[in-house]
């Protein structure tokens, strides 16, 4: 009777200290991915912040010039310059899931390989731009813009050509020492160049009276000053594992490498496009000029939010096709849901934080007391937006590190065109919403897409992504006797 109690004490204290030793793992692990997670989000969301403030900034200065000029570079730079940033950036977006699952895989020389057959696919791409950028007052004529501003964001245009070109250079060594957690450094320089377009424009368009000439060649500056930053640190031998100098093999193998990259610039460009439609199709309401101005406020508001959201779909994307190139699936479903918590948390937050200051906030851009009132209208939508601005970019991350781009493709296209664009246009214009009436319907499609990318996450075999990961990694790794060994990249994880 004795020896059988005292095996059932043995026993509840034996389970006892195994359910305190796994949770001791438990939060050892929840503090590990967090550290990875942040090495890599908060560099990425620093660097959103500073570089969008460079068009800012040059908007500023160039508004002290004279309204024909600010109205130009406003046209230019909110149509065709994020008309071409998103398709570069997003075709830049094909390096998050190669390069990230080549280093978690340890193929470290295909890092550079991939680095450079981007270079090719973007330059190329930019070359097939320049015409709207050549063009651009004619176009804006035909279009029925004004030709004085027309002619004025013709010269702009012009002078934006190097800022194209710059996009080739950025965005592919972004997500090469993104994929490495090596961001640290694109925060710097991003900062250092920021900084230096403040003390530029200031001196060529006020102290020297260069005019618009002087806003746009501080601002070719600042677009340029972050990449010479980054060739330097790739060239001077601070990637000696995953840059092994150039390579004739980034001339092989490429169509693989256009079609996943052009599926990237199709899956971004219809997100960052959406609320542009927004925007336009709120140009012929009742009204029009307060309801632009209040959602011009909303979506500004909105924009720097996303820039947070960015920054965890580039950790998303990161420690997921790093896992997956690791061949570890649980680990990369663990740092799905710990990155998601985090996003959704800070996400609620501000949520509640905009819905609490509603129509106040928008005196901070704006002195008329009715386009507050339609701001504080329209502030429950911007916390919705916000609200789903914690998951949904997120999940987007997670499609770019598991190299689903074409599926999400498609879903993109039938939630956001397909049904939040139609349901927009019903409630705006034919149940007479007006602009809450689009936005409800743009919403509606965010909300569906967030869904379906979350079933589909959910539902996910994680062991497939990794079976395609390894074949990918290994259909186009190159042999080399200089790869680190694993224990030296295991110390090396180990470290962060």
């Amino acid at each position: 009777m004795e020896g059988s109690v005292n095996e059932e004490l043995r026993r509840k204290v034996g389970t006892t200290t195994e359910g305190a030793d796994e949770e001791v793992r438990l939060k050892h692990r929840i503090w590990i991915e967090t550290k990875k997670m942040w090495i890599v989000a908060g560099p990425a969301i620093f660097t959103r912040f500073s570089t969008a403030g460079v068009p800012v900034i040059t908007l500023a200065f160039i508004g002290h010039i004279g309204p024909t000029d600010l109205a130009a570079y406003a046209l230019v730079s909110t149509v065709l310059l994020r008309f071409a940033n998103g398709i570069l950036l997003g075709m830049a977006s094909a390096l998050e899931t190669l390069c990230g699952q080549s280093y978690g895989a340890n193929k470290y020389d295909m890092l550079g390989v991939y680095l450079q057959r981007s270079w090719l696919i973007l330059f190329l791409c930019s070359v097939a731009l320049l015409p709207v950028f050549i063009f651009t007052t004619p176009i804006l004529i035909a279009l029925g813009q004004d030709e004085s501003i027309a002619k004025v964001a013709g010269t702009i245009s012009l002078w934006l050509i190097p800022v194209i070109f710059s996009y080739v250079v950025s965005y592919t060594c972004q997500m090469f020492l993104q994929a490495q957690s090596k961001n640290m450094i694109i925060a710097y320089l991003a900062l250092i160049s920021l900084t230096i377009h403040v003390f530029l424009s200031w001196l060529l368009t006020v102290k020297c009276e260069f005019g618009l000439g002087g806003g746009m060649i501080s601002t070719i500056l600042a677009f340029w000053i972050p990449n010479i930053g980054q060739l330097v640190y790739l060239f001077g031998g601070w990637c000696p594992d995953t840059w092994k100098g150039f390579s004739i093999l980034a001339f092989k193998d490429l169509w693989p490498i256009i079609k996943l990259s052009l599926s990237s610039g199709v899956m971004r460009c219809l997100e960052l496009w959406y609320n542009t439609i927004l925007i336009l199709l709120t140009g012929n309401m009742k009204n029009a000029k307060v309801a632009i101005d209040a959602l011009s406020i909303c979506l500004n508001i909105n924009g720097w939010e996303m820039m947070i959201a960015i920054g965890f779909l580039a950790a998303a994307s990161v420690r997921v096709s790093n896992e997956l190139g690791r061949g570890s699936s649980k680990a990369a479903k663990f740092a799905i849901m710990q990155i998601v918590l985090t996003s959704f948390t800070i996400g609620f937050l501000l949520f509640l934080f905009f819905l609490f200051f509603r129509g106040r906030l928008a005196y901070i851009f704006t002195e008329s007391i009715e386009v507050a009132a339609a701001v504080a209208d329209l502030s429950p939508l911007l916390a919705c937006s916000i609200l789903l601005n914690g998951i949904q970019p997120v999940l987007s991350g997670v499609a770019l590190g598991a190299g689903w781009q074409s599926s999400v493709a498609y879903v993109n296209i039938a939630c956001y065109y397909l049904i939040g664009i139609p349901v927009g246009v019903v409630l705006g214009y034919i149940l007479e919403l007006q602009v809450k009436g689009v936005w409800i319907g743009m919403l509606f499609g965010t909300l569906i897409q967030t869904f379906v990318l979350m079933v589909i996450t959910y539902k996910t075999d994680w062991e497939k992504p990794v079976s395609v990961a390894k074949q990918r990694v290994n259909k186009w790794s190159v042999d080399s006797s200089h790869r680190p060994n694993t224990d030296d990249q295991n110390a090396r994880n180990s470290r962060i």
